[in-house]
């Protein structure tokens, strides 16, 4: 059995996500968002992801972490704020002694829904199709999910290698 935690990385809003897998079974543990001031500076915010971060691998002790990689937007401002929130939550996930798998969005995208254009309704109803009866705290808490299951297919296939 295998505990995962899956990140869907911002600085506005981190989704998360925790899942058990266990040979080709998956079921959900917990989810949630992690939001930050938007009017709080940088230094504060990253540290808010941090503290929140350290809580939810203390209380739920995975094995494992996969976090979402960066996608460029079209505001540059955008994408480094993106950037400098993921750098953060790897340095919270490596802290905890986790190792991190690291998925590009269309490779999530096409591992949970079977296209790598999904749109984020498809991948919603795919997690909840994948874990019955989970209540998704929100879109970022259903993209998290998504890595976290991507993490624990590709982890046993390559187990199976």
């Amino acid at each position: 059995m295998t505990i995962i935690l899956g990140i869907d990385p911002g600085l506005g809003t981190t989704g998360w996500g925790v899942i058990r897998y266990q040979g080709n079974r998956l079921s959900h543990i917990a989810n949630g968002q992690i939001r930050t001031n938007s009017k709080a500076p940088l230094p504060s915010r990253l540290l808010e992801l941090d503290t929140a971060v350290a809580a939810i691998v203390t209380d739920y002790r995975p094995d494992a972490a996969a976090i979402e990689e960066i996608y460029v937007n079209k505001n540059p401002q955008t994408t480094l704020k993106l950037v400098q929130a993921r750098g953060g939550l790897l340095l919270s996930l490596a802290r905890a002694g986790l190792g991190v798998g690291e998925y590009a969005p269309r490779l999530i995208k096409k591992a949970i829904v079977g296209t790598g254009a999904a749109e984020k309704v498809q991948i919603d109803a795919m997690v909840q199709r994948l874990l019955p009866g989970v209540q998704i705290a929100g879109p970022d808490a259903a993209d998290a999910l998504a890595v976290a299951i991507t993490h624990a297919h590709l982890a046993g296939f390559e187990k199976l290698r």
